[in-house]
């Protein structure tokens, strides 16, 4: 699975994500943490799952 895929689809969780928080009247600084710390792990994860093992 390539990165560009893998980082699309969790964009689009965020999104959801942060979609719903604004729904819920949560207040707006906290909903930016949130989408700040998913996008880290959503990079570090997206790192981990598509990088290729060396072949030794």
């Amino acid at each position: 699975m390539s990165f560009g895929i893998y980082a699309i689809g969790y964009l689009i969780l965020i999104a959801g994500v942060v979609y719903l928080a604004h729904l819920m009247h949560i207040p707006q600084h906290y909903i930016v943490a949130i989408a700040v710390i998913m996008l880290g792990v959503g990079i570090v994860t997206g790192v981990q799952t598509t990088r290729r093992r060396d072949p030794s």
